[in-house]
């Protein structure tokens, strides 16, 4: 029996980070200097290398903080392949709308999964920590993915954020690890950097749950008007 792909429906992609203008201005301009050898699947390929040098760059610093330099540096090559494979394709008109839908958001759940399973390897934050805010990251991309579903809404920012300034955030809270160091924290046995994380961990959660309220208290009304 062979299965025929569902055609991905015509999105309506809803970007309202912070960054975005300016992100989209620098992504245009790389795509037009893109050369002809580079393929939106070698920078999705590219984007989980990134990710790679992240996780390793976390647990590496088990030894010796200098290793954060790697999980820096492995952000900046992560946003370069996961903002650039669907730009790059959008721009040269060659996306393939459901193969390119199944694997970026397939690679971005198991980049995320490297990211927050380092960051609770490393000596400065607790895996059960790590592992509260790699739930609200799942949470907010399922609910996403499900707007997206049936609404025709791929949500891409909430609270005026999205990927991009989580990096940054994630960027400057390693650079703040090499400065404080990793240590007893003022909080028992969780760090400041415990609860740093576990609280924008909660913050994902919570803006899940209401979005879902929001969501579904929209779709109820379509389906009475409907009816």
């Amino acid at each position: 029996m062979t299965i025929q792909p569902q055609p991905v429906k015509s999105l309506s992609r809803i970007q309202q980070n912070w960054l975005a203008a300016n992100e989209r201005r620098l992504l245009n301009w790389l795509c037009s200097h893109m050369p002809s050898w580079v393929t939106p699947d070698r920078l999705t390929a590219t984007g989980m290398v990134g990710a790679v040098m992240i996780f390793a760059g976390y647990v590496a610093s088990n030894f010796a903080a200098a290793w954060l330099l790697l999980a820096i540096g492995g952000y900046f090559v992560q946003w370069f392949g996961d903002s650039m494979d669907g730009s790059l394709a959008r721009y040269r008109h060659i996306e393939r709308p459901s193969y390119g839908y199944f694997i970026d958001h397939s690679c971005d759940g198991l980049a995320t999964l490297l990211i927050l399973a380092g960051i609770g390897l490393s000596p400065f934050v607790t895996m059960d920590v790590a592992l509260v805010a790699l739930a609200g990251y799942f949470l907010l991309s399922i609910h996403a993915y499900l707007s997206a579903r049936v609404l025709g809404e791929f949500k891409l920012s909430y609270l005026s954020a999205g990927p991009t300034e989580l990096r940054i955030i994630l960027i400057t809270l390693t650079v703040m690890m090499m400065i404080l160091g990793s240590g007893p924290g003022l909080f028992g046995r969780w760090s400041g950097f415990d609860i740093f994380v576990g609280s924008v961990g909660t913050i994902l959660i919570i803006l899940f749950i209401g979005q879902t309220l929001v969501t579904g208290r929209r779709l109820a009304r379509a389906d009475a008007i409907e009816t």
